[in-house]
């Protein structure tokens, strides 16, 4: 979510009351999109919602908090590399992070299915607390639903999270500006694959795992680096592409992309291709984008790299003033490609 809500209250194509809800309404893309533009802005509009970024900065007193919330619908519940649990609790402090955000405290909702094994429960949850264990962020308050046998999908689990912004940090999906660079933290596409992989059944005969991971230690080694970064995202759903097109909307600005420079290991890149996927629109769970001041961006890279889990970071584009609001990629062969927002629903239920 990364457009200013006065571009959403003048969207010419409002719901359609025939419409129903679609498996693409979740998918992070245009629909998505389209029904936060006409139906939750609008109801819920008020400054803290407008930037629609990955989390709500608030101001409490003296400090300035961050507040996010996320629900997790992955299936199956246990895939290479994670689980719903661990994923959970990745996803909502990355978020935290995304927001310039030191992680402080988690909630968790659970909604489970009767029938549900007891033991695959005590799994996620022991990896829920491994998980909040490893990032130091304490689980401090939740809630438990039942539903009836065949009126659910196993298990679902909302996480929420508080943190505090660093003293000095602003971030936002509107604050890019031409000269920027952008970065990523590591090779794109890897969760939703290996999600679908496993799913599906499909043996590829080579490894695939999900990305999964916190990425807070990562994002504060950036911040001591370089705290005049402008923008922060974390490409989930509708992955790499949808994301920096949300930011080239927001703050109106065109973003060039370089192919040779995006990483993509080559087993994700082979499964795209048998599959008839793009990797740059497949989701991550354990990677994130920066948008740096051009001049900077070599101590960025040098700060990322330089923590565990971020030794595969790369420059792969930069913001420019022409064409505001586009994302185009110019290719392996020298051709430019426009990248627009995931269209419908590449990778259903993969966080």
């Amino acid at each position: 979510m990364a457009r200013s809500l006065d571009s959403m209250l003048s969207c010419p194509a409002p719901l359609d009351h025939r419409d129903v809800v679609e498996l693409a309404h979740g998918g992070g893309g245009r629909k998505t999109a389209r029904l936060i533009e006409t139906l939750f802005a609008p109801a819920f509009r008020n400054p803290h919602l407008e930037p629609l970024g990955d989390g709500a900065i608030v101001t409490v007193g003296s400090e300035r908090l961050a507040f996010t919330t996320d629900t997790f619908v992955v299936t199956p519940a246990f895939f290479p590399g994670g689980d719903i649990g661990s994923l959970a609790v990745h996803g909502t402090v990355n978020d935290l992070a995304m927001c310039g955000a030191v992680p402080l405290f988690l909630s968790a909702g659970y909604l489970l299915e009767e029938g549900f094994p007891m033991r695959d429960l005590e799994r996620v949850v022991a990896s829920m607390a491994t998980a909040c264990a490893a990032v130091g962020v304490p689980l401090v308050t939740g809630d438990t639903k039942v539903v009836d046998r065949g009126k659910g999908d196993g298990i679902y689990v909302n996480t929420s999270g508080v943190g505090r912004v660093r003293d000095g940090v602003s971030v936002g999906p509107g604050r890019a500006v031409s000269g920027d660079a952008v970065l990523v933290s590591g090779p794109v596409g890897d969760h939703g694959i290996a999600v679908m992989a496993a799913r599906e059944g499909i043996d590829f005969e080579t490894t695939l795992v999900s990305d999964s991971a916190p990425v807070v230690a990562l994002v504060l080694g950036l911040l001591d680096a370089v705290p005049d970064t402008h923008v922060l995202r974390d490409p989930t759903r509708g992955g790499l592409a949808t994301a920096l097109c949300e930011i080239a909307l927001s703050s109106k600005v065109g973003i060039r992309l370089e192919e040779v420079e995006i990483p993509v290991r080559e087993e994700v890149r082979g499964a795209c291709e048998l599959l008839g996927f793009d990797p740059l629109y497949v989701a991550c769970e354990g990677r994130f984008l920066a948008i740096v001041p051009g001049r900077r961006a070599e101590a960025a890279l040098a700060a990322i790299r330089s923590c565990p889990g971020g030794e595969g970071a790369r420059r792969i584009g930069s913001v420019v003033a022409e064409d505001p609001g586009h994302l185009v990629l110019r290719t392996r062969i020298g051709s430019h490609r426009l990248l627009e927002r995931l269209s419908g629903e590449q990778l259903p239920r993969i966080c």
